[in-house]
């Protein structure tokens, strides 16, 4: 099958993963809305009693970008469980298209719905008083690990709904993956959390990637490590996630499609 083919199958699988979206309002509502009431929250209602050496709309906006991606992730881990356990799949094989636009579809689409989230939390923290202190370049470096970071997850999302044989097993990925940013630097330093929970704070891939953003927008991370230093770790964690998933996902797809 010829590379122009294959795009050509990928953007159709792309569109049809776009317009399910936009068919599933509820869930597509849910995602939109998320980040706008977890940013309002976090700023008005818990904002005010927790301490992070300055305004703590500065300080959040990181973490809820990754906590949002999250949940765009378990969105993503339901949809290609959907695709596997009704059948659709095995019609799409039975056609001459290529195999891997099926995932890559899902792929694209996720990483679409989970850049909308993002410029959403950004812009709603820009109207609640976030105000990063940074320059040009800086800003593209942040975008740049917001996009890296999506990517790997949504490959290691499609990895699970392979893996998963009903769809509400991928949806418990949901939870586990919005709930891991709480334990983390998302929200409150790691400083002040208890030993154990310190030590799961500091060493979980969540931490790096959300203090290299910290730090490429307003100058300095909560760990007191170097931007540089989290840069370094946080791309090696979603170059590993990346790399695992896509591997997982291509052989889960190959070893479910081959019957």
């Amino acid at each position: 099958m010829s590379i122009a083919h294959a795009v050509k199958d990928s953007g159709v699988m792309v569109a049809r993963c776009l317009r399910r979206s936009r068919r599933d309002p509820e869930a597509f509502f849910t995602a939109l809305m998320l980040p706008i009431v977890l940013m309002l929250l976090f700023v008005y209602v818990f904002g005010g009693a927790l301490n992070t050496g300055g305004a703590y709309v500065d300080y959040v906006v990181p973490g809820l970008i990754v906590l949002c991606a999250g949940f765009g992730a378990g969105t993503t881990a339901v949809a290609v469980a959907t695709d596997m356990s009704n059948g659709i799949v095995d019609r799409f094989r039975s056609m001459p298209i290529s195999g891997s636009s099926i995932l890559l579809g899902h792929i694209v689409a996720s990483l679409a719905r989970n850049l909308l989230a993002t410029a959403l939390v950004i812009g709603v923290g820009l109207g609640v008083g976030w105000r990063p202190t940074t320059s040009v370049l800086p800003w593209l470096g942040a975008v740049a690990m917001i996009v890296t970071f999506v990517l790997a997850l949504s490959w290691l999302a499609a990895a699970v709904g392979l893996l998963a044989r009903t769809v509400e097993a991928a949806n418990s990925f949901t939870f586990v993956l919005m709930f891991l940013p709480y334990v983390s630097t998302a929200f409150v330093p790691a400083h002040t959390m208890p030993a154990a929970l310190r030590g799961v704070a500091e060493h979980q891939p969540f931490t790096p990637i959300i203090e290299t953003m910290r730090g490429l927008w307003m100058g300095h991370t909560s760990t007191g490590a170097s931007v540089g230093r989290e840069a370094v770790v946080a791309i090696g964690y979603c170059a590993a996630i990346l790399v695992g998933s896509v591997a997982a996902a291509s052989w889960l797809f190959r070893h479910r499609t081959s019957r």
